[in-house]
């Protein structure tokens, strides 16, 4: 058999990975789902179209292994480590509440600190797409600030094997919606302070990036409407990952209470 976290080949008598040195039972008995999984399969000799058998067996085990990627929790968690992410999910989860009920045009986003985290993505953003023209250019720096969570995301979730961090990279990743949702707003507007002291209404054309980007893309009279999908979008992708990152931290709670 295989270990159901690492995937290092154990002998069928062992009751602890070699390799992570997670006790099986313990796992299997907060992972029910994985446990089928580590056993054998009987060949499926019942049914009259063998190939429809083994798609529906590779579908099950893609959607068995997609769970325990995204909700895999370690037999060997840190209590202190639980209260410090639970601690940080409460914080999310009041700074959700109040980007989600502020206004797109209070830009209240755009006064918390998570916007000076946010703006220096934005800003590289600019420099590393200037490559593909002056449109993207403007576009970069939102793709540079989109990109950064979408890259710790992975790295959490796929190479760490760290949902917990995954879900809070994907609640990064949403709250930059809402971050850019007031900015776009602004795109006619010309109101919000720009970086270097201007302001959309007095600078040079495409130095407001939204502006820029929608009257190129002849969507300029659009641009509150855009502005609030971008808004819904983050609010969703923010709720989602509240609810995973709460999944994951009561296994872990069980876990540690064991």
């Amino acid at each position: 058999m295989n270990c159901p976290k690492c995937n290092a080949i154990q002998n069928d008598g062992n009751e602890i990975c070699t390799d992570c040195g997670i006790v099986f039972a313990k796992y299997f008995k907060y992972n029910p789902q994985i446990e089928s999984l580590a056993q054998p399969q009987e060949p499926l000799t019942h049914s009259n179209d063998s190939s429809v058998d083994i798609l529906m067996i590779e579908d099950i085990s893609l959607y068995e292994r997609i769970k325990q990627r995204i909700f895999s929790v370690a037999d060997n968690e840190d209590p202190i480590s639980v209260v410090g992410r639970g601690l940080l999910l409460l914080g999310m989860s009041y700074l959700s509440f109040r980007l989600m009920t502020s206004t797109i045009a209070s830009n209240y986003a755009g006064e918390i600190f998570l916007h000076t985290i946010n703006l220096p993505f934005h800003e590289a953003g600019h420099v590393g797409f200037r490559l593909f023209g002056s449109f993207f250019a403007s576009l970069g720096g939102t793709l540079g600030q989109l990109l950064m969570p979408a890259v710790l995301f992975y790295h959490f979730l796929l190479r760490a094997n760290n949902p917990f961090g995954g879900a809070v990279c994907f609640w990064w990743f949403g709250e930059n919606f809402i971050d850019m949702a007031p900015y776009i707003n602004d795109a006619r507007d010309g109101d919000l302070p720009l970086v270097g002291g201007n302001f959309g209404h007095s600078s040079p054309y495409g130095f407001h990036d939204w502006e820029y980007i929608l009257n190129e893309s002849s969507l300029l009279q659009y641009d509150k409407i855009i502005a609030k999908m971008s808004f819904m979008t983050g609010s969703i992708i923010m709720t989602l990952a509240l609810i995973w990152g709460g999944i994951l931290l009561y296994r872990q709670f069980k876990m540690v209470n064991n």
